[in-house]
């Protein structure tokens, strides 16, 4: 197991709208990250494009289920699911839908690292 750092909190940005980038990227590393105890904490934050592939594709929506059940934090922006009209959808899947300007930036002021795909 990695050596534990004073916060060991991580923050995945997905933004990307590209399936494969989603698959071989985002949730193996974000899946691996919290069964294998790399980090304290896991947020997963769905800005941007990635929202509307979530909504649109099942598949992607099995992984993001497996990541909520595995006890990573979801959340998607608001703003950019309001722009693809898919806040509703995400919001049933069980994801907190909300403005993510201030979360991310409190992440980030506590010492959160931060990976972007």
């Amino acid at each position: 197991m990695a050596t534990k750092l004073d916060n060991n909190e991580l923050a995945v940005i997905w933004c990307s709208s590209d399936r494969d980038v989603a698959e071989t990227t985002v949730f193996m590393y974000t899946l691996n990250a919290k069964y294998k105890e790399w980090w304290d904490a896991v947020h997963l934050v769905i800005w941007g494009p990635s929202a509307k592939l979530l909504a649109d594709d099942e598949g992607v929506q099995e992984k993001v289920k497996e990541m909520i059940t595995a006890g990573v934090s979801v959340s998607a922006c608001r703003e950019n699911a309001d722009i693809y009209g898919v806040s509703d959808k995400l919001i049933g899947m069980g994801i907190d839908v909300r403005y993510m300007g201030e979360p991310v930036t409190r992440m980030l002021q506590r010492g959160a690292k931060l990976i972007t795909f």
